[in-house]
């Protein structure tokens, strides 16, 4: 980074301040986390936009807490305060006073030496990997307590609320000398019933937009039944329908990823890939939404290169969906009218993707052809 752009960062770089840290704290932000050191008082230099903040305690035995992290939008020369909470081993839950933020910033000369400078090496793939998440997304998405968890927060139900018992089979018949019925084995439902009933805590979920419950409209035939469970459109145009914008779908799908990639959330991981699997289930989606497309391949390919390697060993181990997906949808786009600067777009990619990975998206085409299920009409 050359003279002037440092300067120009000094001047209108966002500075992030987190005070009573213990050290040896595992702290980050974007894709670089380092363990806090007796200095450590925050970030300066943050690049305007939005940037995700994380952190884990760790004991004095070395083990370390699961990461929390929140999102922020960082405004020219803006300074976000934030104090450590010993007793939760936390970010503070009391808001810290417009007056201590005006003394520390007119105290800033005296703290940047005791501020770290943001890791430039990672702006542009930062950049990439979040460009189309904003601020009301950030908003709608985030938990209500504002922070993102790597591992859910949860509750079960109270024990006086659990079934007692062994419950009837009403299938079960009497015997032949009219004795009642027998009580039969426990079934699986039933012994579901009396594992404790879990759920996250209010608030600490990620408020991710809902799957329609069904994946065709209301009073679709047999044969209409079929089509949308081979073309997952009717599926997207319910997701873009809830969003004030089309491409908030690819905003959250940015979201789930680094909830996932920086945050250790598999609860996103677990959005990501169905966002991922609807868009390549979408056959006449594709003309439809095209701009999305667009973004999509272009997140796709980033997002690919950066997935951990023993995710990408899993998702190999498990047929790799994502190989499987990606080389269905190259078909699709492949045999379509879709404009030729799509199309290059998209051989560009798998092109990248089997010189990188070896993934061969030429072959087995005729062998899907013939397991591929037949629409009949009625």
């Amino acid at each position: 980074m050359n003279q002037e752009t440092a300067k120009k960062l000094v001047q209108e770089g966002g500075l992030f301040i987190f005070l009573n840290v213990p050290e040896g704290t595992e702290f980050g932000i974007d894709m670089k986390s380092w363990n806090t050191g007796e200095k450590f008082r925050g970030v300066k230099m943050i690049p305007p936009g939005v940037h995700y903040i994380f952190y884990s305690a760790t004991s004095n035995t070395g083990d370390i807490a699961p990461r929390t992290g929140f999102f922020h939008n960082f405004r020219k020369s803006e300074i976000l305060v934030k104090k450590w909470d010993s007793q939760l081993e936390d970010i503070s839950q009391e808001e810290v006073s417009q007056e201590e933020i005006v003394r520390l910033k007119d105290n800033i000369k005296a703290l940047d030496g005791f501020l770290g400078p943001y890791p430039f090496d990672i702006l542009d793939k930062w950049n990439n990997l979040c460009g189309n998440i904003n601020d009301d997304l950030i908003k709608i998405l985030t938990p209500l307590s504002g922070k993102v968890r790597s591992a859910l927060e949860l509750q079960s139900c109270s024990n006086a609320d659990r079934p007692k018992g062994v419950k009837k089979n009403p299938n079960d018949a009497e015997t032949s000398s009219g004795s009642s019925p027998k009580k039969s084995r426990l079934s699986n439902d039933t012994e579901h019933n009396f594992l404790p009933d879990l759920k996250p805590i209010e608030g600490t979920e990620l408020r991710l937009t809902e799957f329609p419950k069904k994946n065709y409209p209301d009073g679709a035939t047999p044969s209409e039944i079929t089509k949308h469970s081979l073309d997952s459109t009717y599926v997207l145009d319910m997701m873009v329908s809830k969003l004030s914008d089309p491409v908030n779908i690819i905003g959250e799908l940015e979201f789930c990823y680094i909830c996932f990639l920086v945050g250790h959330s598999l609860e996103a991981f677990e959005h990501w890939k169905k966002l991922f699997s609807l868009f390549c289930s979408c056959e006449s989606g594709i003309k439809k939404y095209r701009k999305l497309y667009d973004l999509f391949f272009s997140d796709i390919s980033i997002q690919i290169k950066e997935i951990p390697e023993e995710f990408l060993a899993d998702i190999v181990a498990n047929k790799n969906f994502v190989y499987v997906k990606l080389k269905n949808l190259f078909n699709v786009i492949k045999s379509s009218d879709l404009d030729g600067q799509l199309k290059m777009k998209v051989e560009r990619f798998q092109k990248e993707l089997t010189d990188t990975y070896y993934w061969d998206f030429q072959h087995l085409e005729s062998d899907e052809e013939d397991e591929a299920p037949v629409i009949v009409e009625i």
